[in-house]
C-alpha cells in the first residue's frame, strides 16, 4: 500500500515487529511519526535478566533516529494501572485474564489512536500479525497470512468503528521475513529477543499478585471429582483450567485442574475427559461488522478459545449482549476469563469473554 505522504502514527514498543512496521511505512511513502507508550509502572521481576522498560524506550528512540522519524512519548500510566487491576482482579474471580486483548482495546487502539488523531494522523499502525481489508464495502479484521504468527484473536475487542483507522503492515508476511528485513536494513533491534511475558510482569506474575492481592495466594484444598480433599495448594492464582503441573496429588492417572472456586479458594481436579466441553457461554460480545447479528440469530462459525488454539467449528447463538456456542466436537479446557473469537473464513466476525463451559445439562444452540 502506498502512503503518498499520508500521515500515520506507529505504536513503537522498541521491539522488532513495530520497528519493521515503521520501516515498511517509511518505504511506502507514508509520513510516519513514532509513538512510545510509557506505562509509568515499576514491574515486579523475579528474573534479574528481564529487560527494563527504559531499555525499550531507548530502543524505540534508536530505531526512530535510524529511520529519521520523530518519536513522541505518551504517558499511559493510569491506563496501565487499570490494566494491572483487571489482571489481578480476574485471578480474584477464579478466572484467567487476557491482558493483551484488553490492552489492545483500551490502550493501543484506544488511547494511542486518539493521540494519533490529535497529532493530525489519519491512522495508527502497529506490528501485529493480522490484516485489515475491505470486505463488502466495510473494513474487516482478517487473519494474518502467516498462520503460525496470527494475532487477530487478540484484536477482536477493538470497536468496529476504529477498524478503518488501523494499518497493519506485517499482515502479509511471516515473522522470519520481518527478522530478515530488520537485519538487512540495519535496524538497531534486529536481533532483539521476543518478549514472552505480559509487558507489566517481567518474570513470575505471582510476585505482582503477592504485592497487590496477597489474599489470592492463601492456601486452600484440592478436591477431586468425588468431592474428596486430595491435597493442598498455596493460592488459586497459580492455577488455570487444564493445568497439570503443580497438581501434586497421588492418583493412578493424571489429574488436571477442571475448575476454580475463588470464594472457597478450592481447586477442583479430575481426569482429562472432565476437561471436555460441548459448548461455552460468552458475555460482552463485540461484533466487527456494521451489520452485527441480532438477538436470536444463530451463526455457523469457527471458534477460537485461546491464543494458538486451532479454531473449532460450532454454532453461535446470539443472546442478550453475549452468545452461547455449541461445538461440533467437544473442546478441551474452556477457560473463564479468556476470549472466544468467532471466524467466518479468515474474517473475525466478533467474539466475547468466556463465562463458563457448557455441558450435557445445558441447553445448547
Amino acid at each position: 500500500m502506498s502512503g503518498h505522504g499520508r500521515k500515520v502514527v506507529v505504536a513503537m514498543s522498541g521491539g522488532v515487529d513495530s520497528s519493521v512496521a515503521a520501516l515498511m511505512l517509511v518505504r511506502q511513502g507514508w509520513s510516519v511519526t513514532g509513538l512510545f507508550m510509557r506505562s509509568g509502572l515499576v514491574t515486579v521481576a523475579s528474573d534479574p535478566d528481564a529487560p527494563a522498560a527504559a531499555d525499550d524506550a531507548g530502543d524505540a528512540r534508536r530505531v526512530a533516529d535510524h529511520l529519521g522519524i520523530p518519536l513522541h512519548v505518551l504517558d499511559v500510566g493510569d491506563g496501565f494501572q487499570r490494566l494491572v487491576d483487571y489482571f489481578v482482579d480476574e485471578y480474584g474471580r477464579g478466572r484467567t485474564p487476557n491482558p493483551c486483548v484488553v490492552c489492545n482495546r483500551d490502550l493501543k487502539f484506544g488511547r494511542l489512536l486518539d493521540c494519533a488523531l490529535d497529532l493530525g494522523a489519519e491512522a495508527i499502525a502497529t506490528g501485529h500479525y493480522a490484516r485489515v481489508a475491505d470486505r463488502g464495502g466495510e473494513p474487516a479484521l482478517l487473519r494474518s497470512a502467516d498462520p503460525d504468527k496470527d494475532q487477530s484473536y487478540a484484536l477482536f475487542a477493538i470497536p468496529c468503528d476504529r477498524l478503518g483507522r488501523i494499518v497493519l503492515p506485517l499482515g502479509e508476511q511471516t515473522k522470519a521475513a520481518s527478522r530478515r528485513m530488520a537485519a538487512e536494513s540495519g535496524l538497531p533491534v534486529h536481533d532483539k529477543a521476543e518478549s514472552q511475558d505480559a509487558c507489566f510482569v517481567a518474570g513470575d506474575y505471582a510476585d505482582l499478585i503477592r504485592q497487590r492481592r496477597p489474599d489470592l495466594l492463601r492456601p486452600g484444598p484440592i478436591v477431586d471429582e468425588l468431592g474428596r480433599e486430595v491435597g493442598r495448594h498455596q493460592g488459586i492464582a497459580a492455577f488455570t483450567i487444564g493445568q497439570r503441573r503443580g497438581v501434586r496429588v497421588a492418583f493412578g492417572q493424571p489429574r488436571y485442574v477442571v475448575s476454580l472456586d475463588a470464594a472457597t479458594a478450592t481447586v477442583h481436579v479430575g481426569p482429562q475427559e472432565h476437561l471436555l466441553a460441548r459448548g461455552l457461554r460468552v458475555e460482552d460480545a463485540n461484533w466487527l461488522t456494521a451489520r452485527p447479528p441480532r438477538d436470536g440469530d444463530v451463526i455457523e462459525a469457527d471458534v477460537q478459545i485461546r491464543y494458538k488454539h486451532r479454531a473449532a467449528r460450532g454454532r453461535v447463538a446470539v443472546r442478550g449482549g453475549g452468545a452461547d456456542v455449541r461445538f461440533d466436537e467437544p473442546q478441551r479446557a474452556v477457560t473463564p476469563g479468556q476470549a472466544a473469537v468467532f471466524y467466518v473464513g479468515d474474517r473475525v466476525l466478533g467474539g466475547g469473554w468466556i463465562v463458563r463451559a457448557l455441558g450435557a445439562e445445558d441447553a445448547l444452540p
